[in-house]
């Protein structure tokens, strides 16, 4: 019991050294290479970010300055693992760590513990994230405040009904989330990157007229298009009656790109009845989606052999926030940039890309990534 204490101890003071530290005093680890984590390039956005990823580890190799090694995993848990052969290499520079579960966070405990520098993206954990030299992201505030502007847009008032897809627990959702609340509530404001335009609600809504919105139909799907498709199927019937019954109108507040595309298998199979997708036609309805994958912005842009057809039958109008895998690349750069000694972060600053909407009135000017698994 005194050895777990001691060890104990010994952590709390090396994380109250390394938080005491502003970033230009952390030292770096002293070795040379460069560890970026994250996740196996497969399908998806978390794919696209490590595909990415591994194009820049191979610049930085190229460029022979520091050797750069990208560790893919599956899990969080494997993430730990990786995070000991690290350490056993004992030749880092830093670690680009991607969280791909809140599991992780052992992981970056051990690198705290090891004065290791590392820099948190996308999924940012709590605890950890006080110690990182940055947190980095796409501003997961304002896609869900985004979100909120253009379905109210589209005529969202307290009392509709709407459907929540939900990616996961963490905190990029619950960011999202957050961002939908507070921009309905005057507490946040939309800034558009196209437009370059700032936005503000038309309407203060009460935290109990969201949670009306919010409470009935919501779902986290873990990131796939089968986890909205399975909710769907066995709960849209009831709520497109609900709908019908209340005001005709039904909004969609889809957290990702492959969740909406579960929503278009969906309404393009069997699975429904006839009379559920006649109401669904005939309704206004409007769905939401966060990501920028190509597949999904040839929908919008209404291009043969796409669901475009399936999406203009049903929906009265969709979009994506612009949250580009891309930025991966800018955060590895990050890593070059502190270890360079170029940089003004204090530890555990959070750093934020920005995000926009993407719909039919603007997708022929971006090019989104592919990656949709069918």
């Amino acid at each position: 019991m005194k050895k777990v204490l001691s060890i104990a101890l010994v952590l709390v003071m090396v994380l109250a050294v390394f938080a005491g530290c502003g970033a230009k005093d952390t030292a770096p680890a002293g070795g040379k290479t460069i560890y970026v984590t994250g996740p196996t390039p497969d399908h998806g956005w978390t794919a696209q970010a490590g595909a990415y990823a591994e194009k820049k580890v191979a610049e930085i190799n190229a460029a022979g300055k520091y050797k750069a090694v990208y560790m893919p995993a599956s899990t969080g848990e494997e993430q730990v693992d990786l995070v000991q052969t690290i350490i056993a290499n004992g030749d880092a520079a830093g670690v680009v760590f991607f969280a791909l579960e809140d599991s992780a966070k052992a992981g970056q405990e051990a690198l705290i513990a090891q004065n290791i520098p590392f820099i948190s993206f996308d999924r940012i954990i709590e605890g950890p994230d006080k110690y990182a030299i940055l947190n980095a992201s796409g501003d997961n505030w304002q896609c869900g405040a985004g979100i909120a502007y253009w379905l109210q847009q589209k005529g969202m008032v307290p009392g509709d009904t709407m459907i929540t897809l939900i990616g996961d627990n963490g905190t990029v959702c619950s960011r999202r989330q957050e961002g939908f609340e507070q921009f309905l509530k005057g507490e946040l404001e939309y800034y558009d990157e196209h437009t370059k335009q700032t936005y503000k609600t038309d309407k203060v809504w009460t935290q109990e007229e969201i949670d009306a919105l919010c409470a009935d139909y919501k779902v986290v799907c873990n990131w796939s298009a089968d986890g909205a498709y399975d909710y769907l199927e066995q709960k849209l019937a009831d709520i497109t009656a609900a709908a019908k019954a209340n005001n005709g109108k039904l909004f969609i507040f889809s957290q990702d790109d492959e969740m909406t595309f579960g929503v278009l298998r969906l309404l393009e199979g069997n699975a429904l009845d006839a009379a559920t997708k006649a109401d669904l036609e005939a309704m206004e309805v409007y769905i939401s989606a966060i990501g920028g994958m190509q597949e999904l912005y040839d929908v919008m842009a209404g291009k043969e052999g796409t669901q475009a057809p399936v999406a203009a039958q049903y929906f009265d109008d969709m979009m994506s926030v612009f949250f580009s895998p891309k930025m991966m690349t800018n955060v590895i750069g990050y890593m070059e940039d502190y270890l360079a000694g170029n940089w003004d972060y204090e530890i555990g600053a959070g750093k934020y890309e920005v995000v926009w909407i993407v719909d039919k009135n603007n997708v022929s000017e971006y090019e989104g990534f592919t990656g949709h698994a069918e």
